[in-house]
């Protein structure tokens, strides 16, 4: 990548969109995939690209992904390991995967790997799953850390084209040795739900709320990832109120932080709340940005007990940012009626729109396929 273009891309601003994966390593928060709405078209954002954003400088800078490239998709869960960031299942224009795929995020390189596993058998194709990650040392392999992909409550299955569902499935990879398991889970196990949150404080996976049946909940669970034993948590205090497509971030050793989503009545939310584990009590949060509610955005750990959001939409008007600054891509969204009118911009403004304006990639989704996406993704 040239200097010129270096430059050019650190003016630039990551796309708006929501479904995307986001994870942290080291300062960097990267982002990839999920989808945006220009006009009518639910239009997935390009997969050959990552945005990182230095979360010290304040900059955003985009690179090109070559290798075994996975789909333009949404719905995806990630998570960062050993400096690699693992993606699994997601909505592609053909529906549901239920392929893994790495990134190295420390290399410069951002080569995707498809990986096939080669022991066990994978999850059916699904998306809109949660994962959180176990690092553990083996009794055979003493000194070599075994890492597990635990995938907590995989939803939204097809079968070929006639059955959708939701579950409550408990699958694990390990990377190490490329293999599939679906462990023995005991205890009363969550119901079966889709677009919950979830997080990791030590060796336990919490989750929480979701989409239920009919309604959204505000439930919360832990799965001990040594004993896989399920525990439903009663809170002490006053909840949330249910929702759907939040956020759940581990902030302390003890601290769990929600936020957003879409509330029992089809409200999207801006609150933010702290669940401490070991007391097992609530506690609402205030912090500045309550005037943007948002919901299947992404939120990540940072240092000092930040939490940085990212994306998201709010009433369908997809909103980007980072720490919650938003941009408006009105200009590239109306390019046909403003074309004339381009050539008047100053000629860094212009270079900036015409770029933007490249990106809007129509998705190959058929208007029958299209139709059907909203009622199986709703929250």
């Amino acid at each position: 990548m040239d200097s010129a273009f270096e430059r050019h891309c650190s003016e630039l601003v990551a796309r708006e969109r929501s479904g995307h994966t986001a994870v942290v390593e080291d300062s960097l928060l990267y982002v990839w995939g999920g989808y945006m709405s220009v006009a009518d078209d639910e239009v997935f954002l390009p997969n050959d690209e990552i945005w990182a954003y230095d979360l010290e400088q304040g900059s955003w800078k985009v690179f090109h992904m070559p290798g075994e490239v996975p789909p333009s998709m949404s719905g995806t869960c990630s998570c960062s390991l050993d400096g690699h960031m693992y993606i699994f299942g997601g909505c592609d224009d053909f529906g549901q995967t239920n392929q893994i795929y790495c990134v190295n995020l420390t290399d410069g390189k951002y080569t995707w790997r498809k990986i096939t596993h080669q022991v066990g058998s994978a999850p059916s194709p699904r998306d809109k799953l949660m994962s959180v990650y176990l690092s553990c040392k083996s009794s055979v392999l003493i000194h070599k850390s075994v890492y597990k992909f635990p995938v907590l409550h995989c939803c939204c299955f097809q079968v070929g084209d006639i059955f959708w569902g939701w579950n409550n499935e408990v699958h694990t990879f390990d990377p190490m040795h490329s293999s599939w398991s679906q462990p023995q889970t005991h205890g009363r196990a969550p119901a079966p739900r889709a677009a919950h949150a979830s997080a990791t404080i030590g060796r336990r996976g919490y989750i929480c709320g979701g989409r239920v049946m009919e309604t959204r909940t505000n439930d919360i669970h832990c799965l001990d990832l040594e004993s896989w034993t399920w525990s439903e948590i009663v809170p002490a205090s006053s909840t949330p109120v249910g929702r759907s497509w939040h956020t759940l971030t581990a902030v302390s050793d003890n601290g769990l932080f929600l936020f957003g989503g879409l509330s029992v009545d089809c409200k999207p939310m801006s609150d933010g709340w702290l669940f401490d584990v070991e007391t097992k009590t609530w506690r609402e949060v205030e912090h500045p940005f309550k005037t943007k509610p948002r919901l299947w955005h992404s939120a990540c750990p940072g240092k000092d007990s930040d939490v940085i959001v990212f994306g998201g939409s709010c009433d369908y008007i997809l909103l980007v940012d980072t720490k919650c600054k938003i941009t408006n891509d009105s200009s590239a969204r109306n390019s046909d009626p403003l074309r004339h009118q381009l050539p008047l911009l100053p000629s860094k403004l212009l270079t900036a729109v015409q770029t933007r304006m490249c990106f809007y990639r129509p998705s190959k989704r058929p208007k029958s396929e299209s139709s059907k996406r909203p009622k199986s993704e709703s929250p």
